[in-house]
C-alpha cells in the first residue's frame, strides 16, 4: 500500500528540515554576506549563489545528532596576480581574524566552513569569473592550488526540470526520503552530489503526467527500480557525469568497493520498497515501509484501531445508489481497497451477465491496467486501487490461468461501473458491458471522481456461454 497521507505526515514530522531551521539558516545567511561585504576581503563580489541541497530543496533534517549543511557560492571578480588556493585562504583569514566567527572557522580544500553551536554548517566557496574566458565559472581547489570550471546555476536549474516532470513535487520528495534512508540506515556511501545525480536520471520530460510520479510513493518506487535496473546492468563502476558540465566525472567521489556496495544496498531497499507497496493491509505494509525508513514511519499509527475504523467509515460513506461521498475516496487511498465492504461491488445499477453460464465457470480471469496520457502514448503498469489523475485512462488488458491469452475460440466483454456522486448524477454510472477497443483490450478515459471497476467476462464463441469472469479491477480516481 503507498499509504500517501503517512508519507505526507512522514516528511513534515521526521525527514524535512523544519521551518524554524531554515528560518535561522536564512537569518545567519543575510548575516554572512553582510559580514563578506564589509570586511576587508580583496575580490570584488558580484552575487551570492545558493548550491546544493539547499538551492534543491532536497534538504533534510540531520539524524542521530548530526549537523546539516548549507552552501553558499560568493561568485567575485577576478583579482590579478591570485592563485587559486589564495582566494579560500584570504576568505578564510578574515572569519578567524573575526570575534563572532573565529571559533567556528575551519578552512578546508574549497570553501571556509562555519559551525554553529546547534546543529547547522554554512559552507561558503569563492567562485571566480571569467578568469581567462568570458562567461567561465571556478571553484578554487585549495590543496592543489589549481581553478576547477563549475557550473552551479545550470545544475540547479536541471534538478528543477527534473522535479517539474513530477506531479505534486513529488520527485524533489523522494530524492529527500532516499538521502534520509542512506542517513538513518547507514550501510552505503555516496555524497549527495552524486546521489542526487544519480536520481535526477531518472525521470525523463516523458513522464510528466504519468502515474509513476504521481504522487510520493510512486515516485520513490519508480526512482528505486530504474537506478536499480541501471546499476544491476553495470557491474563495474559507470561514468557519472556532471549534466552541466559533462566532463565532470561525478563517480570519481567513489571507490569500486563503495560503487558495489552502494550496487547492492539499492537492490535490496528496491526489494522492500516494492514489498511494502504491495502489502494488501495496513499493518503489514506500515511493518514494511518501517524496514525502509525506521519505526519513525507512522509512528502515530495504531494500526488494527485505524484499519478497522476506516472500515467503518467507508460502510458508513457508501450510499444505495453508489454515489458515495468524496471522502471515500480518501480513505481508499490511504486504507487501501481492502477497507470497501463486500456490496460495494454489487451497486443497483450493474447489470447483471446476459449469458448462460457453461458447465463450470473460472474464476481464473485476471485483469492488469496501464496508464496513458493518450491511446497511442507510451503507458505505464498500476496497480489494482491506485489512486490516478482525471486524466488520461487506462488500457485494461486479460489474461486466463495468470499469465495465458485468452483462447481463441471465446471472445471478451468488459463491465465498466462507475460509482460517485459525480458519474451517478451525470447518468454516467453504466454497469453494463462494452466491446474491447481493439483485440481484447479496452481503453477507458479517465474523469470522474470516485472508485470505478472494471472487469473481464470470457464467453465461448460456439454457444455464448459464459466460461469465466475476474474479480474486478478497481479505479481510484482522486
Amino acid at each position: 500500500m503507498k499509504l500517501v497521507n503517512q508519507f505526507k505526515e512522514f516528511l513534515a514530522d521526521t525527514v524535512n528540515l523544519n521551518q524554524t531551521r531554515i528560518d535561522r539558516l536564512e537569518e545567519r545567511v543575510e548575516t554572512i554576506k553582510s559580514f563578506i561585504r564589509g570586511s576587508d576581503w580583496e575580490p570584488k563580489i558580484s552575487t551570492f549563489i545558493e548550491q546544493g541541497s539547499w538551492a534543491h530543496d532536497t534538504i533534510i533534517r540531520p539524524v542521530d545528532g548530526g549537523e546539516f549543511d548549507a552552501d553558499l557560492l560568493v561568485k567575485v571578480h577576478t583579482v590579478n596576480g591570485w592563485s587559486a588556493a589564495q582566494y579560500v585562504k584570504e576568505l578564510g583569514r578574515v572569519f578567524l581574524d573575526n570575534g563572532r566567527y573565529g571559533d567556528k572557522t575551519v578552512i578546508y580544500d574549497y570553501c571556509v566552513t562555519i559551525t554553529y553551536a546547534d546543529d547547522c554548517k554554512i559552507d561558503i566557496a569563492p567562485l571566480v569569473m571569467e578568469r581567462e574566458h568570458q562567461g567561465t565559472l571556478e571553484v578554487c581547489n585549495k590543496r592543489k592550488d589549481e581553478f576547477e570550471e563549475s557550473q552551479p546555476v545550470e545544475y540547479t536549474r536541471w534538478m528543477r526540470e527534473k522535479n517539474g516532470y513530477s506531479g505534486n513535487n513529488s520527485f524533489r520528495k523522494a530524492t529527500r526520503l532516499i538521502k534520509y534512508n542512506r542517513d538513518i540506515k547507514k550501510r552505503f556511501s555516496c555524497q549527495s552530489v552524486l546521489l542526487t545525480t544519480l536520481i535526477g536520471h531518472r525521470i525523463e520530460w516523458s513522464d510528466k503526467d504519468s502515474s509513476a510520479f504521481s504522487d510520493t510513493p510512486s515516485a520513490l518506487q519508480t526512482i528505486m527500480g530504474r537506478l536499480d535496473d541501471w546499476l544491476q546492468a553495470h557491474p563495474d563502476k559507470p561514468a557519472v557525469p556532471n549534466p552541466a558540465l559533462p566532463a565532470q566525472d561525478f563517480a570519481d567521489l567513489w571507490n569500486d568497493t563503495q560503487y558495489a556496495n552502494f550496487r547492492n544496498f539499492v537492490n535490496k531497499y528496491r526489494k522492500w520498497i516494492d514489498d511494502a507497496i504491495n502489502a494488501t493491509t495496513l499493518s503489514d505494509s506500515i511493518e514494511k515501509w518501517r524496514k525502509v525508513f525506521g519505526d519513525d514511519f507512522a509512528k502515530g499509527e495504531t494500526v488494527q484501531k485505524a484499519e478497522a475504523l476506516a472500515m467503518q467509515r467507508a460502510n458508513a460513506m457508501l450510499l444505495e445508489s453508489a454515489a458515495h461521498l468524496d471522502s471515500l475516496v480518501d480513505s481508499v487511498i490511504d486504507f487501501g481497497i481492502a477497507i470497501l465492504p463486500a456490496r460495494f461491488k454489487n451497486p443497483a445499477h450493474k447489470h447483471a451477465p446476459p449469458w448462460q453460464s457453461a458447465e463450470h465457470v473460472s474464476r481464473n480471469v485476471q485483469v492488469s491496467a496501464e496508464y496513458s496520457n493518450h491511446k497511442t502514448d507510451r503507458s505505464y503498469p498500476v496497480q489494482n486501487g491506485e489512486a490516478l489523475p482525471p486524466r488520461g485512462g487506462l488500457w485494461f488488458d486479460v489474461r486466463v490461468n495468470k499469465f495465458q491469452l485468452v483462447p481463441a475460440d471465446c471472445y471478451v466483454r468488459w463491465r465498466i461501473t462507475n460509482t460517485g456522486a459525480v458519474a451517478i448524477a451525470l447518468k454516467k454510472g453504466r454497469g453494463g458491458f462494452e466491446h474491447p477497443t481493439e483485440v481484447n483490450r479496452r481503453w477507458e478515459d479517465l474523469q470522474y471522481h470516485g472508485v470505478h471497476m472494471a472487469e473481464a467476462f470470457v464467453i465461448r464463441k460456439s454457444d455464448d456461454r459464459l466460461v469465466g469472469y475476474s474479480e474486478p479491477f478497481y479505479v481510484v480516481i482522486k
